[in-house]
């Protein structure tokens, strides 16, 4: 119950690796976050320190993150941070990893195309419908037409 939520913004830093295994499909690659910061006397935006995290995906996430992520894209990545230490040669070795719920492309650093995954139920979509009017009349009610009518409420 008490778990730590982060959003994660950075650079994918290896290409993700994707597995599929007998409790199901899981992806993972590294992210790095750099801070950035206005230096007064260069008067120029300058890199801070680097932090790596490793981010986890499973089942559906983990195949659209196969599918749509590549080494050095930049990402949004929201999900459970989990810090973990391990002793290693005498040595003690800290790690950040993050199980991801989202994962997307920072659209403040470029643009992208979204294509819904398909789904075995999906496949019977309905046809298009035509885009909705956002624009309000002089009177405060929007205009609806015959090719806009109101849409059904999708229950999946």
């Amino acid at each position: 119950m008490n778990e730590m939520t982060v959003c994660a913004v950075g650079n994918v830093a290896t290409q993700p690796v994707y597995r599929e295994t007998a409790a199901g499909a899981s992806a993972r690659f590294r992210l790095a976050v750099t801070q950035r910061y206005w230096d007064r006397e260069k008067n120029a935006w300058t890199d801070g320190h680097t932090n790596f995290f490793t981010v986890w995906a499973k089942r559906s996430l983990a195949s659209n993150v196969q599918a749509s992520v590549t080494l050095g894209d930049p990402v949004v990545v929201q999900g459970r941070l989990k810090v973990r230490t391990d002793q290693r040669d005498g040595k003690t070795w800290t790690y950040a990893d993050i199980e991801a719920s989202a994962v997307g492309h920072d659209l403040s650093r470029g643009s992208a195309m979204f294509r819904r995954a398909n789904r075995g139920e999906m496949a019977s979509a309905a046809p298009p419908r035509p885009e909705p009017s956002w624009e309000t009349e002089p009177g405060g009610q929007p205009t609806v037409t015959a090719q806009q009518q109101p849409e059904p409420a999708l229950v999946t």
